[in-house]
């Protein structure tokens, strides 16, 4: 109910009564009061006046669910949302979701992680109210072998969305990181649960940089966020929205139609292919010229002796 009465405060041009409010939704004016109550604290800026009611004045840049909705046009992406003010890490909690009985699609959102991490185990800078800290669980029917390709599509789904709200030009880094201006602005981590010829479900988390303008020095040569680059604010839950409907087109595109059509895209934003790298595997390090991904989303590298390695995993330097 209290996200029926911020709709219709939202829909109104001016002041809105709280005997209309309870009209319209069938509720009384006290439980009307008490929904007002409860936005103001949740940080929506509402001017209240006697004998002419209340008026929506500012909406708070959070990533709460009726926000993020506004900006759906998803199937079942973002059909279930799990919002919380901070997290440990949002894919941690989208795994105890997804064991839980998360439906396909869910999304778990947070304004901040005390312990967001990236491949690796690394670390990742994720302050309050200044990114996208967010987690889709998937339960697509494929065998364990083709998860991988999740992380790509997320990627140039990523990057797709970028295009669209900033205007600016990302480029993506196998396999999983998105850059402007050769600076990290998005990190995206997949996990899973599996059985040997089957997945149960696949968490695929994402870190992109909005609105933060300045970075802890240890990182501040490599990450950079929308607002530093674009030098202009963005509303995040729009983002967001932009996030969720770009991924669910590239994942019913796979879904339905095969990696192939998704790889092209991939390729068309990549700042690896026709570039000297340096690749750091578990194994050894490989350097050479990243020639293309296959259509199982290994890296193909022309080794400095002509011969060919294609990658599975590693850590990717543009040379």
């Amino acid at each position: 109910m209290k996200n029926e009465v911020l709709r219709l405060l939202k829909q109104s041009s001016g002041y809105l009564s709280g005997e209309e409010i309870s009209s319209l939704l069938g509720v009384s004016r006290t439980a009307v009061w008490k929904h007002i109550k409860t936005l103001k604290a949740e940080g929506y800026k509402i001017d209240s006046q006697t004998k002419t009611g209340y008026r929506l004045i500012q909406v708070p840049d959070c990533l709460y669910p009726a926000e993020v909705r506004e900006f759906l046009s998803t199937r079942i992406l973002g059909g279930e949302i799990f919002y919380l003010p901070s997290v440990s890490s949002t894919n941690r909690e989208a795994r105890e979701k997804a064991e839980n009985g998360a439906q396909d699609g869910a999304v778990v959102l947070a304004e901040s992680q005390t312990a967001g991490r990236g491949r690796l185990g690394r670390e990742w800078y994720s302050p309050a109210q200044t990114g996208l800290w967010m987690s889709v669980i998937l339960r697509p029917k494929i065998v364990p072998a083709d998860a991988p390709k999740l992380t790509l599509i997320t990627a140039t789904a990523v990057a797709e969305a970028i295009i669209m709200e900033t205007g600016l030009n990302p480029g993506i880094k196998w396999p999983n990181d998105i850059l402007l201006n050769r600076k990290k602005v998005c990190g995206i981590l997949t996990e899973m649960k599996a059985d040997m010829d089957r997945v149960h479900y696949v968490v695929v988390g994402m870190g992109l940089n909005i609105s933060q303008e300045i970075f802890p020095e240890d990182i501040r040569e490599i990450a950079t966020s929308l607002t530093l680059e674009a030098e202009k604010k963005f509303n995040r839950a729009k983002i967001a929205g932009a996030v969720l409907n770009s991924l669910e087109k590239y994942y019913f595109k796979w879904i339905n139609d095969g990696f192939s059509a998704n790889r092209n895209e991939w390729k068309r934003h990549s700042v690896n292919l026709g570039q000297k790298v340096t690749v750091n595997t578990l194994g050894e390090v490989v350097e050479g010229i990243a020639e293309d991904i296959d259509e199982n989303g290994l890296l193909v590298v022309r080794k400095i002796g002509g011969s060919i390695k294609k990658i599975t995993a590693g850590d990717v330097t543009l040379r």
